[in-house]
């Protein structure tokens, strides 16, 4: 009888300690979260290089070169580098500096007009005072509905005289008015804006008054406040963020004023080609050909957007922080 040797069993690892598993763990669900952070900004990301990277760096880059013919004209077109040629002829041109303050005029007048007024309809909105809010709600965003070149062309109709029913109605009680004339072309301009958003900044501001808690209007009103104070000094500053965000987007759009002065111009010789600076572009790509000039003035009224907008962001913030302090 041979007697057997018993072998030693393996050696096996030791089982991970709970705190190299929690840690593997965590890993694994931050990897998982940047995956789906990564799914989800995806698209975001793709629009914004397709939709406003690629095009800034193409105006860049047709600012600093230029089609040019040698030979008095008559030789084959080339296209040369020529610096900050065009930038400079963008900025000692006074059409264009012309429709730059032609733009800020418009942004004094229209920008406050439609925080405010759609403000104002919101909290009355939200207060109860409006009967059937459904409806009024309805009635104040239909008019963002209609494509801006329709609404141009209804505003058209009623500022020209000879059709106007507005201006035959003033022309019964004597008042003559002329609604595209030297100064009431810009308030004309304005009014044809405000018909088409004040609805639907007033829909923004009534969805964020909404989310405002019932309970703080209940203790200011426990508390005395009346209806114009419990608007303005309760309400108001609860959405703050969103007049900062109405104000940055209206800022926006009225720097690139275009469509109403575009369609205006063919019954007011007060608005000519190069009323605003997109108009400005517009005429000096298609109608002068020169994609330089046009590029150049399309990156100044960029820079001139982002620094404005920038402004108001930081005076927002200091605002913010000089409160909470």
């Amino acid at each position: 009888m041979t007697a057997t040797t018993q072998q030693p069993a393996p050696a096996t690892a030791p089982p991970p300690t709970a705190p190299v598993a929690g840690l593997r763990a965590r890993k694994a669900a931050r990897r998982r979260r940047l995956a789906a952070c990564g799914v989800l900004m995806t698209p975001f990301f793709v629009l914004l290089v397709t939709v406003f990277l690629i095009p800034v760096g193409t105006a860049v880059y047709l600012s600093f070169f230029s089609d040019d013919q040698p030979g008095l004209g008559f030789g084959p077109e080339r296209t040369i580098f020529v610096g900050l040629r065009s930038y400079a002829a963008v900025l000692t041109d006074p059409t264009f500096l012309g429709g730059l303050g032609t733009v800020a005029l418009y942004c004094l007048i229209y920008l406050p007009l439609m925080v405010v007024g759609a403000l104002v309809l919101a909290l009355l909105l939200d207060s109860g005072v409006v009967r059937l809010r459904a409806w009024a709600q309805l009635g104040l965003f239909l008019p963002h509905a209609v494509p801006g070149i329709i609404a141009a062309l209804i505003w058209l109709y009623l500022y020209t005289p000879g059709i106007s029913p507005i201006i035959e109605l003033f022309a019964k009680a004597d008042i003559t008015i002329d609604f595209l004339g030297v100064h009431t072309v810009i308030p004309s301009i304005v009014n044809i804006a405000l018909w088409s958003n004040l609805g639907y900044n007033m829909v923004v501001f009534y969805a964020a008054l909404q989310a405002v808690p019932r309970e703080v209007i209940e203790a200011s009103v426990v508390d005395g406040a009346g209806p114009v104070r419990t608007a303005l000094q309760v309400k108001t500053p609860l959405v703050r963020a969103s007049i900062v965000m109405v104000s940055i987007f209206t800022l926006i759009w009225a720097l690139q004023l275009f469509t109403e002065p575009m369609l205006l111009n063919l019954s007011s010789p007060m608005i000519s080609s190069r009323f605003s600076p997109s108009m400005y572009i517009y005429d000096a790509a298609f109608t002068r050909n020169n994609y330089s000039l046009a590029a150049a003035a399309s990156v100044v009224l960029l820079l001139c957007t982002i620094a404005l907008s920038y402004g108001v962001t930081r005076w927002t913030s200091r605002a913010d922080a000089q409160e909470a302090r």
